[in-house]
């Protein structure tokens, strides 16, 4: 009996299931010159977050004054090295807009369900509680970090990409 099934599994097609690309959601921030939300359509709701600058230190050896040896090769005096540091700018601080889920859609069951599919995909491991709280907006921030929008800040394309919120057939 084992002997069959193994044989009939191995006989089965192959099948390859594979999830649809996943949008990057730093496409849908928009940054903005002005004090507000870019224009949209009307009832568009839309979320900014301030992303902070980052900064890297580059520290250099720089040669003061060379090695020096005697006629037998023997180092009679060593290389001195002075460092010279400095810092180096790796993207700029920038306020950015997106839309987000409006405030009356964001219920209690809405949250709920928010924290259900981050816990599905690893990214919420406490219990289903349909607040949000600190530990669902760091979940939020983590799940959206990882797909290209470093926010605790819930954005639309997010619960799209979740499959908790409807998704415009065009």
């Amino acid at each position: 009996m084992v002997a069959l099934a193994l044989c009939l599994t191995a006989c089965a097609p192959q099948i390859s299931v594979r999830a649809p690309a996943e949008a990057d959601l730093a496409a849908e921030a928009i940054r903005t010159d002005g004090a507000g939300p870019p224009p949209g359509p009307e009832g568009t709701c839309w979320a900014n977050d301030l992303i902070p600058a980052a900064f890297e230190t580059v520290t250099e050896q720089t040669l003061v004054t060379p090695e020096q040896r005697d006629d037998t090769g023997i180092v009679i005096s060593p290389a001195s090295y002075t460092s010279v540091s400095r810092v180096r700018v790796l993207n700029e601080r920038r306020d950015i807009w997106f839309t987000a889920p409006c405030p009356a859609d964001v219920t209690v069951a809405f949250v709920a369900t928010l924290q259900r599919a981050l816990k599905a995909r690893g990214y919420y491991n406490l219990p289903v509680t349909g607040e949000m709280d600190a530990a669902t907006n760091e979940a939020v921030r983590r799940y959206q970090a990882d797909h290209g929008l470093d926010s605790p800040v819930l954005s639309l394309a997010a619960t799209r990409q979740l499959g908790i919120a409807t998704t415009a057939l065009e």
